[in-house]
Formats: C-alpha cells, sequence, structure tokens
C-alpha cells in the first residue's frame, strides 16, 4: 500500500458487488467486499438475497421452484446502493462497484446513475462502475480476481482497469435439467422446451461478450452435458494448473462435485470452490442447474 501526495493510502478502496456473485458469504467477508442484495418474489413476498440466504434458503427456494412456485426477480434501487457507497465516500475512501451483467439485469444501470451522483457530492473521491458482463459465480470469479490486484498493492485506477481488460476472458460455462424455467425466461421457446424434455435433451450454455445468456449446444443426457462443459475449459482455459476455479448449481450438489472430479482429474488446477447458485439467478436457470467458470482465451 503506497501514499499518494496527498498522504492518502492510494488502493484504500471499497470494492462492491451484488449479491447475484453468488459466492460463500464466507469468502466476501474475507475479500472484504460489501453486497448489494438483489430481490426475488415468491408467493407475494419478498426477499432480499443475501450470499447467506438469511432471508430464503438455497434449498427452500429450489423445493418451492419444484412444487411449481413462480420467482420473480427485481433490479436493485439507488437507496440501495447508496447505503454501500455514501458511507464508504463519507469515510474518505474511494469506491469500485463490479456489476452483475447489464445484459441480463437493469442493475448496473442504476449502479452506473447513483456513482454520477455521488461523484459530484464528493469530487475529492473517486466513484467507479465497471460492468463485468457475468453473472453468478462467473462474476463473483471476477470480483475474486479483483480483489486479488487490491491486495497485491494495486490502485484503485489499476484494478478497474484489470477487470475491463480481463473481464471478456471470463468462460460462464452452464447446463440446467430442466427447459421449462429457460422456457419462462424466453431462452428457449415452448415447443422446444417440451420437446427436448421428452427425450432428454440438455442444453449448453453461456454467457457471450455482451452479457447476455446464449444457448450454443444440445446433448442427450444429463452426464454428457456435465462432461460437455469439461470440454469447452479444456479447449480454453489459460494456464489451467495455476487457476482457482468455481462451480456452482441449483441445489444438484453431487452433479457440480462430480463435475470438480472432472475436473480436477483432467486438468488439476490450483483450487476448485463450490457454492449453490441463489435465487436470483436460480428463478431463471431453475434446480438442477450445473455450472463452471474459468479463465480462457476467450468465451
Amino acid at each position: 500500500m503506497t501514499d499518494d501526495s496527498n498522504g492518502s493510502k492510494t488502493n484504500d478502496f471499497l470494492i462492491i458487488t451484488d449479491s447475484t456473485c453468488d459466492m460463500p458469504q464466507e469468502m466476501a467477508d474475507e475479500l472484504g467486499l460489501a453486497i448489494l442484495p438483489i430481490r426475488v418474489s415468491m408467493e407475494d413476498k419478498e426477499y432480499a438475497h443475501y450470499l447467506d440466504g438469511r432471508e430464503l434458503g438455497f434449498h427452500e427456494f429450489y423445493e418451492k421452484l419444484r412444487a411449481g412456485v413462480p420467482a420473480k426477480t427485481s433490479a436493485a434501487n439507488q437507496e440501495d446502493f447508496l447505503s454501500l457507497m455514501e458511507p464508504a465516500l463519507a469515510a474518505g475512501r474511494d469506491v469500485l462497484y463490479i456489476g452483475f451483467s447489464s445484459g441480463l439485469s437493469s442493475t448496473y444501470n442504476v449502479g452506473v446513475m447513483t456513482a454520477a451522483q455521488l461523484a459530484e457530492k464528493y469530487p475529492e473521491r473517486k466513484v467507479y462502475t465497471v460492468d463485468s458482463l457475468s453473472a453468478s459465480f462467473g462474476e463473483g470469479l471476477l470480483v475474486y480476481h479483483a480483489v486479488q490486484q487490491k491486495l497485491a498493492g494495486r490502485s484503485i485506477d489499476e484494478v478497474r482497469a484489470f477487470v475491463e481488460e480481463n473481464r471478456l476472458h471470463l468462460c460462464h460455462w452452464f447446463t440446467v435439467d430442466d427447459l421449462q424455467h429457460l422456457k419462462r425466461g424466453g431462452r428457449v421457446s415452448a415447443a422446444a422446451a417440451a420437446f427436448g424434455t421428452m427425450l432428454n435433451i440438455k442444453p449448453v450454455l453461456h454467457v457471450d461478450d455482451e452479457g447476455h445468456l446464449i444457448p450454443v449446444g444440445k446433448v442427450q443426457g444429463r452426464t454428457t452435458s456435465i462432461k460437455a462443459l469439461l470440454k469447452k475449459m479444456q479447449e480454453t482455459a489459460i494456464d489451467p494448473a495455476e487457476q482457482v476455479v468455481f462451480i456452482s448449481h441449483g441445489d444438484c450438489e453431487k452433479d457440480a462435485e462430480k463435475l470438480a472430479a472432472m475436473v480436477r482429474e483432467s486438468i488439476g488446477p490450483k483450487e476448485i470452490i463450490l457454492n449453490p447458485i441463489g435465487p436470483v439467478i436460480g428463478a431463471h436457470s431453475g434446480p438442477g442447474t450445473a455450472a463452471l467458470f474459468f479463465l480462457g482465451t476467450k468465451r
């Protein structure tokens, strides 16, 4: 940590991200992150999604989905942002918000507007926003790498540049067990969902360079779809033996562990971290989703 000409510590800044990062609460605490809770509504009740599931537990949420209870998500509002950003600025810290993909939510744009207002109110402070173009544990992995840069002594400007330069190397590959949730979100047609379910067709999807959720292939059977995720990593991973790999799941921990074992045997990364997919992402992907996140040559 170095001092600038004014004597302040140049990397004394707060990193904020959304609860859609789907990382464990303990990890967020260790990394010194501030987490913006995103909301989900079920059965006429709204829940703020916190990483520890304090208002709506992960298993409880997926059991409701399996029972046919619909879930609706809503973007964060300016008050949510102000409650995290302004205390840091008032205390003399700069702020870097790394947000949920603007291709999937309007939350990031609300963050941009709030940051602009606060920059006028606190002209001596830096208030930066970066669109992660990422989601779920992919957003989490990008933020994880940003914090590693901060811990290495990089300034807020350097960390922002790092995120902007590396976000399109953050690969998201996943498969879902039930096409009906993607149908509700408009990702597949009703006919394709019915046909695919009948034939046990499992889509393989990713998040593209614009931060949109895109189906890129179809395979038959669950095990084949999980192997397809591994294949994508084998094809594009950068220095895989040195990577920290994140795997998330929609209340199907055994499948996530199976995928982790495949990655460990085939690639042997430095570390693999598993965590459930939270309700905000899970409302669209559904139970049985398995997802793999890593740094690659391209998305």
